[in-house]
């Protein structure tokens, strides 16, 4: 097959489709009007919950399709594709993890409990707050976490030293039964094993009967590693980490750049 044969693209947000401020493109806009005139999907795929993918995109007058949470919670338009939700025995034993490493100084982090209703958190750290509140559009800040009533997604640790340094090592052992991905310079995400950004993007194109030759994907960290791997036509960005790069067929300009759109634009050429 060839790029005009593609009929699906599903783009990681942060250091991949987003500019290094955090914003959108502008050229994204008219690019994605092109591509329903087409016929082609647009997947934002992210570790970002829904509601904040659907804020970023409210001004689309179109149909996206949506893997949010890395790929815990899948959605078409309205309609729920997928979702995975971690067991709330296992949810309670992150958060009191989390509480016993903060309070004997062996991280200074704080904890988000992703549930599929709304994020929650407990710590009101001003400079935690500021930061939760750039992935997370529905949140609520409550007293005790392990009171939260919600499915939840995933459990995503904010560590001020750096997640793949210190936070991942810490919940090492937890990856016999869970997924513990390193989703940023300071996240780290907590999941069940059958949730990443590449089963999510199976289920969506079973439900847009889809091929992975008819799929393009883009990525640049560890999160997007699965996503690639379930795409023929597979981008890793410029500065994207070595283990993305490893399993990415071509690569694409910087985020700095907009370096999905120059190649979306010269896949609609071809």
């Amino acid at each position: 097959m060839t790029a005009a044969d593609i009929r699906l693209i599903a783009v990681d947000m942060d250091g991949t489709l987003l500019l290094p401020d955090g914003t959108v493109p502008d050229g994204l806009w008219p690019l994605l009007e092109r591509l329903r005139e087409r016929g082609i999907a647009f997947a934002p795929a992210s570790g970002r919950q829904l509601a904040t993918l659907q804020r970023t995109f409210a001004g689309v007058d179109a149909e996206l399709d949506y893997i949010a949470e890395n790929g815990a919670y899948v959605v078409r338009g309205d309609a729920e594709v997928s979702s995975d939700a971690v067991d709330p025995a296992v949810a309670a034993s992150v958060v009191r993890r989390v509480r016993a490493l903060v309070a004997d100084g062996t991280l200074r982090a704080g904890l988000v409990l992703c549930g599929k209703r709304s994020a929650s958190v407990e710590d009101t750290d001003p400079d935690f707050l500021a930061e939760v509140h750039r992935y997370y559009a529905r949140l609520e800040v409550v007293p005790d976490l392990l009171a939260v009533d919600d499915q939840i997604l995933k459990l995503a640790v904010f560590d001020v030293d750096g997640g793949e340094a210190h936070t991942a090592p810490a919940f090492a052992d937890l990856a016999a039964t869970h997924r513990v991905v390193v989703s940023g310079h300071h996240w780290v995400d907590i999941m069940n094993t059958t949730v990443n950004k590449g089963i999510a993007l199976r289920a969506l194109q079973a439900a847009l009967g889809v091929t992975a030759a008819q799929t393009a994907a883009f990525g640049d960290y560890l999160n997007d590693v699965e996503l690639l791997q379930v795409a023929d036509w597979s981008y890793a960005m410029a500065d994207a980490h070595p283990d993305v790069v490893a399993v990415a067929r071509f690569r694409a300009p910087s985020n700095a750049e907009a370096g999905v759109l120059t190649v979306i634009e010269g896949l609609l050429a071809s």
